[in-house]
């Protein structure tokens, strides 16, 4: 039963994971940059929500408040790539990467300054108790997690795979002039992916938030959520899920069968051994770009 709860618990911190990760991949096929601030990004969409919810802040309802935190982050989304990312059109990588790097310090910064740094919790109702089944403890929490990330990850690779938006995105990213000359409004598209990869931090803050405490240092799991992408592969949706669902198992297993601190480094060791054996990913997709 030991191994079972572990397992459990590891499924929802992997989650969390997972829907991070979704965001760095929805960007990367659609733009093929790396947001660095993903993580900030859900850290942020949790504060929102727990800004208009809390009764000591605006006290809306629960179910009022989270689509509208999920819609204000969709529209920063989108307006960072209206205001800045389209600044930097034909520049490096390596640009976009300092950007959302120093994108998450501000980030932290804002959310301390306007929330304190101080932990908070989120007045969720999903935090309504545990269910015990047959010794085995689970939230409501980690359910509402683990049922959340699978219908957004299969709804959304649905999305690229059969609609023509989803189309439009992944060939703007493969040849961004071939795809200008099919008639495909490239820099809009673009903003869209930003703005949804702003709603998919803002659901993964939220269900976050309501497992637990939360305070602006919570972005630096985008590190972790990184790190999980990689390890299901780069391009591939269902393969960030996975990715973030090993890292999760991994953690707690590492914490309970590991001398300690062991837990912290070995998502970043399977990274490594990923990387030496298998650079594309574990469920990589390795297609031949076409428009």
């Amino acid at each position: 039963m030991e191994v079972v709860q572990l397992l459990v618990s590891g499924l929802a911190n992997g989650c969390v994971y997972g829907l991070i990760a979704l965001g760095f991949v929805l960007i990367y096929k659609a733009t093929e940059q790396v947001n660095f601030a993903q993580g900030d990004f859900m850290m942020l969409g949790a504060f929102v929500c727990l800004g208009l919810t809390n009764a000591h802040y605006m006290g809306l309802p629960f179910w009022i408040a989270a689509p509208l935190a999920i819609a204000i982050m969709a529209v920063l989304g989108y307006l960072l790539d209206f205001f800045v990312l389209r600044h930097l059109f034909g520049q490096s990588q390596t640009a976009v990467v300092i950007l959302t790097i120093a994108l998450g310090f501000v980030i932290r910064f804002i959310a301390g300054a306007i929330w304190s740094h101080e932990p908070q919790t989120l007045e969720s109702p999903l935090a309504i108790g545990d269910f015990n089944l047959g010794g085995v403890v689970l939230g409501m929490a980690d359910i509402a997690v683990i049922v959340v990330t699978v219908l957004l990850t299969y709804f959304l690779y649905q999305f690229f795979q059969r609609t023509k938006l989803g189309l439009a995105m992944q060939a703007a990213s493969q040849n961004q002039m071939a795809a200008y000359f099919m008639g495909i409004p490239v820099k809009r598209v673009q903003g869209m992916i930003w703005g949804l990869s702003g709603a998919v931090a803002a659901v993964a803050g939220i269900l976050f938030a309501s497992k637990g405490a939360i305070d602006p240092n919570a972005g630096l799991l985008g590190i972790k959520a990184f790190a999980a992408a990689v390890i299901g592969g780069f391009g591939s949706l269902p393969g960030a899920l996975m990715g973030g669902l090993i890292v999760g198992v991994i953690e707690p297993f590492a914490s309970r069968y590991f001398p300690a601190g062991y837990s912290q480094i070995a998502p970043y060791t399977l990274l490594l051994l990923v990387l030496v054996f298998r650079p594309n990913g574990l469920f990589s997709q390795v297609r031949i770009k076409k428009v």
